[in-house]
């Protein structure tokens, strides 16, 4: 239960008492400042407890957005200003400096919840002010102003305004068009009905799972029946965000389950995909493979990229500059948007080849439009990096230092590279890859490869010997990834027997699941995974070596059961973590991570 206290001289015929209590709170009504510090001090400290001035006029989803929205301990809009259990202290404070300042007495004309937003902001307390837009939030002076003000109110389609806030602000053509027109009012449905975000991503993960199960039979109604319901997949998945949005169901572990589905979605579909084609006598698993690779490691270009330049100072490039005069243009943000392959327009594209062709042609144009996309999107990120005066922080260092996944075979060589941090990284790990990879594709599974992946290792260590602050550092991760993967890939694909690639495909998944797990904790500043989870894994150059000398000392039968288990393993020990904290982590009430909608 929540509390709100209502302050100041109560006006008839308001409806501030009903619209609170639809919000779900409990009411108290001070007299004066005095008695209204009295009453803050009775709530309890877990609970959420609000300060509102009775003359307040506004949208009831003004009030919501300010007062109830869970990922901002502070929060406020014009006559209303509210605290979680993590701000209360602050607001205590305020609420005590304003008591004293006006002796304890109510005051005519100031509102006693605006001086304590003004309060907290001297005492440099984080007050959310949600954009209103067109909504109403104010304190009216006089009859004429609150008059002035209920038009204002009547005027404006409070639920016209809520339901077009629940679309993200920024999304791709076919979501933006063929989706959210109508995916709001499914949002609403659900709220209306008491469903959950989480419940809502959970159906969209199981009829994704049902899509690939249809795929997965080889059949053209099946791959019909596949394609359909991967789209409806992916309605679902917009409209778990819209419900959040709309309804302000925040959480941890929503934003988690949503970002975690949605990779297991897309990928258990490849494998349902090739599955279908073996049945039909078409081995298709190295595509498979392939195109989750390629699309994990275009995330992760994603994520290093931005976690290097989210905070860097002096972050200005002639090459940003052009991005922002393209973005002026309406119809070439759109065409931006919809040549990197975002997943509205990737799983569209999946979804028609699948009912209208073969999971091999499948495979092929989504292999060629994620390449493409790749190239502009890393190309252009590279020429920002290069021409822009950027200094990365001690904290994006860190960051790409945990993205890159080093075990304790690069820690250990580490310690005997010192020096001055010198722009060789990148370089590094680049050549690194290039070794083992190459050597894979050449020799196959030998002992020379084995060579390569101790040179990789080597080289593995000398990128990240030093703080990764360099131009082109936000390339270590994903280039990192594309080693790790590419040999798993190569080397299953030279053993040349039934069972191989899908064994691969699944040890890939179950270390793909840990890296994205490592993004999402950074991204909500959780910190990295712990380091005997990475010790246990043995990092991303321990795991490269392991593989190349599994393949060089078994036969290929043997390195299919050898991937299998390890597979296994690393599932079994990854999620098994992730899981655990992140369920605390939502126990804790840590704030969740989730795009905003457009603003009110």
């Amino acid at each position: 239960m929540s509390t709100a206290i209502l302050t100041g001289q109560p006006v008839p015929g308001s409806s501030i008492e009903a619209d609170l209590r639809s919000l779900g709170f409990d009411i108290r009504t001070a007299t004066d400042a005095a008695d209204a510090e009295t009453l803050l001090a009775a709530v309890p400290g877990d609970q959420r407890v609000a300060v509102v001035d009775t003359r307040f006029v506004g949208h009831t989803h003004a009030l919501r957005l300010g007062l109830t929205d869970p990922r901002f301990p502070l929060a406020a809009v014009p006559g209303a200003v509210t605290a979680q259990p993590a701000g209360r202290q602050a607001l205590t404070r305020a609420m005590a400096r304003e008591n004293s300042t006006s002796g304890g007495t109510a005051l005519a004309v100031d509102s006693l919840a605006d001086r304590i937003v003004t309060a907290l902001d001297a005492d440099g307390g984080e007050v959310h002010r949600p954009e209103l837009g067109s909504l109403v939030a104010v304190v009216p002076a006089d009859p004429q102003a609150r008059n002035e003000a209920r038009q204002a109110v009547g005027a404006v389609d409070d639920e016209a305004v809520r339901l077009k806030s629940a679309v993200k602000a920024r999304d791709g053509f076919f979501t933006t068009f063929c989706i959210s027109p109508y995916s709001r009012y499914l949002a609403r449905w659900c709220a209306r009905r008491g469903l959950t975000p989480n419940q809502v991503t959970t159906a969209s993960l199981i009829t994704a799972l049902i899509a690939a199960g249809c795929a997965a039979t080889g059949t053209r109604g099946g791959y019909i029946a596949a394609g359909l319901l991967l789209l409806f997949s992916f309605v679902l998945d917009c409209t778990d965000g819209q419900l959040a949005r709309y309804s302000l169901q925040y959480s941890t572990l929503g934003a988690w389950l949503d970002a975690t589905f949605d990779r297991a979605k897309e990928y258990a579909y490849y494998a349902g995909l090739a599955l279908g084609a073996a049945r039909s006598g078409d081995d298709v698993w190295a595509l498979a493979l392939g195109a989750m690779v390629l699309q994990t490691c275009r995330h992760v270009v994603d994520f290093s990229f931005n976690e290097a330049n989210h905070d860097a100072t002096a972050n200005t490039s002639p090459t940003a500059a052009l991005s922002g005069k393209l973005d002026s243009v309406g119809w070439t943000v759109w065409v931006r948007r919809m040549i990197v392959l975002p997943i509205g327009e990737r799983w569209a594209m999946i979804a028609v080849l699948t009912a209208a062709t073969t999971p091999r042609i499948t495979f092929y144009v989504l292999l060629v439009g994620c390449a493409f996309a790749a190239t502009y999107t890393t190309a252009g990120r590279v020429l920002r990096s290069l021409t822009r005066k950027a200094r990365r922080t001690d904290r994006a260092a860190q960051a790409l230092a945990d993205l890159a996944d080093s075990g304790p075979l690069a820690a250990a060589l580490a310690r005997f590279l010192p020096g001055a941090a010198r722009p060789t990284a990148a370089l590094s790990a680049a050549a690194g890859a290039v070794l083992v990879t190459l050597g894979a594709w050449m020799w196959g599974p030998s002992w020379w490869v084995v060579l390569m992946a101790g040179a990789y290792v080597l080289l593995s260590a000398e990128a990240v010997a030093r703080p990764l602050k360099g131009a082109l550092d936000w390339l270590v991760p994903p280039v990192f990834r594309a080693a790790e993967y590419g040999l798993v890939l190569i080397l299953a694909a030279k053993a040349d027997v039934n069972g191989a690639l899908p064994a691969a495909f699944g040890l890939v998944a179950a270390v793909a699941y840990h890296h994205y797990d490592t993004v999402y904790r950074i991204r909500g500043n959780a910190g990295a995974p712990p380091a005997w989870l990475v010790r246990a894994v043995g990092g991303q150059e321990g795991r490269t070596l392991l593989v190349a000398v599994l393949a060089a000392a078994l036969t290929a039968r043997q390195f299919t059961v050898a991937l299998t288990v390890l597979a296994v393993a690393i599932a079994l020990v990854v999620i098994a973590e992730s899981v655990r904290f992140w369920v605390a982590a939502h126990r804790a009430g840590a704030p969740s991570v989730h795009d905003e909608g457009e603003p009110a």
